[in-house]
């Protein structure tokens, strides 16, 4: 979806209001994301929470994908700052929507950490390469953090549909089926790009020894 994706905010972009900043919309995604993981703690009781983390998914993919666009647009970067405070606040945020899943009854806590832990070490491996090689890929196997959003939309409108939250014949939690198949993904992930990585610096910069 990324080439609709980049059309579709550049035309949002410059069409917002001008006391709109980046920030503003940074800070958006940001609490979005903190209400979404307590939205899907409060699931455990009201299962009606489950479309307010709906509405904050879309709020968190509204804020934190129009931030650096509008930015660009408005020709008001700040390279340093930006890529800084969106990195570390969706860390931040990750971390406490992976919480929210684990406490939800909507996954096994266990999956939840796991996923988390291959998340953050992607993340660690992609902001490394950032600062070695100067390039950055946020999406693979054309598959980024919009496509993940919907899923967990998918997710939620198939667990107000089944209270239990179980899937197939094997009574799997419906969390859990998607997220082991995300996490061994973005293994693979990460280990395709650290030996691809360590292989290209060390081609780099090993005949430089003399």
């Amino acid at each position: 979806m990324a080439a609709a994706e980049k059309r579709a905010l550049i035309h949002i972009a410059g069409r917002l209001p001008g006391w709109v900043n980046s920030d503003h919309l940074t800070g958006l995604g940001f609490a979005s994301l903190l209400a979404a993981g307590a939205c899907y703690w409060l699931s455990r009781t009201y299962k009606l929470a489950l479309l307010a983390v709906i509405v904050f998914l879309v709020l968190n993919w509204f804020g934190d994908s129009l931030d650096g666009t509008l930015a660009r647009v408005r020709n008001q970067q700040r390279p340093r700052y930006g890529f800084y405070v969106d990195h570390i606040l969706d860390a931040i945020g990750t971390f406490f929507l992976m919480g929210g899943l684990a406490l939800s009854g909507l996954m096994t806590p266990g999956v939840a950490a796991a996923f988390l832990i291959v998340y953050l070490l992607l993340s660690i491996e992609i902001y490394l390469a950032t600062y070695t090689i100067g390039t950055f890929h946020l999406s693979y196997w054309h598959f980024g953090p919009t496509e993940l959003r919907i899923l967990l939309i998918i997710g939620n409108l198939y667990a107000l549909y089944r209270p239990d939250a179980l899937l197939g014949p094997y009574r799997f939690l419906i969390f859990d089926a998607g997220f082991v198949i995300g996490t061994a993904a973005l293994a693979i992930i990460l280990m395709q790009a650290t030996v691809q990585h360590t292989v290209q610096l060390y081609k780099e910069e090993t005949p430089l020894i003399k």
